[in-house]
């Protein structure tokens, strides 16, 4: 099955609420924790000619940190950012094969890139904070969905639960631009949660930021995963041993198409890899 990245028409049906599905009752029996909130089947993209990855099957599971890890240039953050439809503002890309979250494909026909992204927010390698006061930051994506609760509350509940309220509750009207690096990463971590997402996507998101500051966002990261799924890009394996519960391995192929070699536990990737090519990766003999 092929899918182009184009916008779904204008008068497209408003049957969207697999994507935003309603809070369970209180009597409504929980998800096993094994089903996946995201899958990729059998997954290609492309873009224009050139296939940059392969056949990716694998899931993810709900409430858990799962790690991508592979050299750089075989696909991991490409990969990533189909899950939320980044890639579809790249002219010419194409994907193939099916994402699914809560099991509705989101590069079908009638699902809005909106909604998606509204539903699996993203948190990008550099703190890229707008130029507006700290508040206003928060404030934004949720002005934009239309929210009508309090925004206060709203704004204070976010930076709480990206553990920076009590840096920034005195200076809310200074620019978010005016904070150290790893407060801007976190700033931008608030950000994605007052959405509402139940997903998160980090692309190395510490890989400008100090020990301290890497400490601090892999804290966060565990804290999170109480309430969000978290789906992490990194080239630290410190960090994927320290942080994930789950790591899938990619590499390249001859044709430079980057695909996953193995994925499972962790703990079971960085000690006892079933295969070769995990190993001499992890172990630090290539990549």
């Amino acid at each position: 099955m092929t899918q182009t990245a184009t916008a779904p028409a204008a008068d497209a049906p408003e049957a969207r609420v697999p994507l935003s599905p309603e809070p369970a009752a209180e009597t409504a029996p929980e998800r096993a924790p094994e089903e996946p909130i995201l899958s990729f089947r059998n997954v290609h993209f492309y873009y224009g000619e050139f296939r940059a990855v392969k056949d990716v099957s694998i899931d993810i599971r709900p409430q858990e940190i799962t790690a991508l890890i592979g050299p750089s240039g075989c696909g991991k953050s490409t990969l990533l950012r189909t899950i939320n439809r980044m890639n579809d503002l790249i002219p010419g890309i194409r994907v193939e094969g099916e994402v699914l979250y809560h099991g509705v494909n989101v590069y079908g026909k009638d699902v809005d890139p909106v909604e998606v992204r509204r539903r699996i927010g993203m948190v990008f390698q550099k703190p890229n904070p707008f130029p507006k006061s700290i508040y206003d930051n928060i404030a934004f994506g949720p002005r934009v969905v239309g929210y009508r609760g309090n925004m206060d509350e709203l704004v204070e509940s976010s930076l709480r639960r990206a553990a920076i309220w009590d840096e920034v509750k005195d200076k809310l009207k200074q620019s978010g631009l005016a904070l150290s690096g790893g407060q801007q990463q976190r700033l931008c971590i608030a950000r994605a949660i007052a959405t509402e997402p139940d997903v998160i996507l980090m692309d190395e998101p510490c890989s400008a930021l100090d020990p301290r500051s890497t400490l601090q966002i892999e804290e966060l990261m565990a804290e999170l995963k109480k309430n969000y799924t978290i789906v992490i890009v990194t080239h630290n394996m410190q960090q994927a041993s320290r942080a994930s519960d789950r790591t899938a391995f990619m590499t390249m192929a001859d044709d430079r198409a980057g695909y996953v070699v193995e994925q499972g536990e962790t703990m079971e990737i960085f000690t006892n890899p079933k295969h070769q090519l995990t190993e001499d990766y992890v172990s630090g003999r290539f990549g």
